[in-house]
């Protein structure tokens, strides 16, 4: 990691292959990468990253995404988050909450409200999906290219005047080329170095590849740990256990 102006500059692909690739005792010290061994290395890479995104929080990538006018329409209840939806992104991992900010009178308000998350057993079951009011809630649909938030309730006139927050956790994007800076914190270096390491110390010398897996263990285990909220975490009854077994709207 480099420094400039005193703000930490994440490492480039090319510099977590290599670290790694020497930790595995795959190349030596001053040594360059080979093609083969530059190709092979973003790959797996690659897929270590997407696989880390399955565990644990990701702080830094939730987005606090606002619907609002004229995207957010009067009857329109369900919105896509992908390459080709409503929203054009690159899809979403999931949608971690939401909130609705109020339009009261003539002006948006500060007042906010929870949304609450609906399962898929709960908006299969709801006796209707056409009904404007409210929105109070939010189904999210996922597929294998986009997300489908579905709103509960449809909004009215007055609903689509206001602002619907869904905090979306975004992706990491994978790297293209030896120079793409890591999408993590400065702190996140040794664990993708030695779960690299770990890749890739396959037919190494069982010291060497019990090193790496000891390793990648340990700083995956204390990075999950480390990579959550500050606050205590504080747990409320759900009132929707009332609507168990029964149809409801």
């Amino acid at each position: 990691m480099t420094v400039a102006s005193g703000i930490p500059v994440p490492q480039a692909c090319l510099t977590v292959l290599q670290d790694g690739y020497y930790d595995a005792g795959l190349i030596q010290e001053g040594d360059d990468l080979n093609s083969e061994q530059l190709v092979s290395g973003m790959r797996r890479l690659n897929k270590l990253v997407n696989y880390l995104q399955t565990k644990g929080l990701k702080l830094w990538v939730q987005e606090d995404y606002s619907l609002q006018s004229p995207i957010l329409q009067t009857g329109v209840s369900q919105y896509t988050f992908g390459p080709t939806g409503t929203i054009v992104m690159t899809k979403p991992r999931r949608v971690v909450e939401g909130y609705f900010t109020e339009f009261v009178g003539n002006n948006l308000q500060g007042v906010r409200r929870p949304l609450i998350p609906m399962s898929r057993n709960e908006w299969d079951t709801l006796a209707t999906v056409t009904t404007q009011g409210t929105v109070t809630g939010y189904f999210v649909d996922k597929q294998q290219a986009n997300l489908i938030v579905n709103l509960w309730m449809v909004p009215n006139a007055t609903e689509a005047l206001g602002q619907c927050h869904l905090i979306l956790d975004e992706q990491i994007g994978n790297f293209t080329l030896m120079t793409d800076t890591m999408n993590f914190p400065p702190e996140w270096s040794l664990a993708l170095e030695w779960g690299f390491a770990d890749q890739v110390s396959i037919g190494q010398p069982t010291a060497i590849i019990a090193q790496c897996k000891m390793n990648a263990a340990k700083y995956i285990t204390e990075l999950e740990d480390w990579d959550v909220e500050d606050p205590s975490t504080v747990f409320q009854p759900d009132t929707r256990n009332r609507f168990v077994g029964r149809r409801f709207s």
